[in-house]
């Protein structure tokens, strides 16, 4: 598995992007736009910048210039995609079959859903895509999942649907089970549920579901 780490340009704890980095390994390392300020506060070479730097400091640029080893993406203001967009792509085009993003929850509501909405691109690649933050763990499924209490993010799982209908959802080993049960957007049916035990499954027929894994 080859996993890449996308920092961009939201708001971030340091203290936990800093801890969560401490126990983890990747194989490459993208810079986003004004996330670039965040991986040098954590001492971070990235292998890649991309963005249209119009949101970083120029002392940051400088100091990444100077490191010859770096591949810069760079791109007009005036575009299609988000410099989070770009960077995805980038990840997907260099044979990522994981991705983590840092960065990508707080400040701008719009940039956050857009933000979730990416991961779709790489559900449909087969690219395992998580966003992270200090409370959340968020990522798509099109499939049953197995959730063990030891790997997940945090006290909740939450699931809210993507598509406008997920049909047939099966939740066994939670507190609050289901059989067989449609939901649709617009509904807060699946939200804030529990492992009962030390394991549970979600099986279900068709559609994507939005997974949020939280702790308060």
């Amino acid at each position: 598995m080859k996993r890449c780490l996308i920092i961009t340009g939201g708001k971030l704890d340091l203290s936990f992007a800093g801890s969560f980095l401490g126990q983890e390994t990747f194989d490459k390392i993208i810079a986003v736009d004004a996330g670039l300020e965040a991986v040098k506060a954590l001492g971070l070479e990235p292998d890649m910048i991309v963005g249209d730097f119009d949101t970083v400091k120029p002392e940051v640029l400088a100091y990444y210039r100077r490191m010859e080893h770096i591949v810069w993406d760079t791109h007009q203001p005036e575009k299609d995609e988000t410099d989070t967009e770009l960077a995805l792509l980038k990840a997907q085009a260099t044979g990522c079959t994981e991705v983590v993003v840092l960065g990508a929850t707080g400040g701008r509501m719009d940039h956050m859903l857009g933000n979730i909405h990416l991961l779709f691109p790489c559900l449909q690649k087969g690219i395992e895509a998580y966003i992270l933050d200090s409370q959340n763990r968020i990522y798509l499924i099109d499939k049953e999942r197995t959730f063990k209490r030891r790997e997940i993010w945090g006290k909740y799982i939450s699931f809210l649907p993507l598509t406008e209908e997920v049909r047939g959802i099966t939740l066994t080993g939670f507190k609050y089970p289901l059989h067989e049960k449609d939901i649709e957007i617009g509904t807060s049916l699946c939200i804030s549920n529990e492992l009962q035990g030390e394991e549970g499954a979600i099986t279900f027929t068709d559609g994507v579901l939005i997974v949020v894994e939280s702790h308060d």
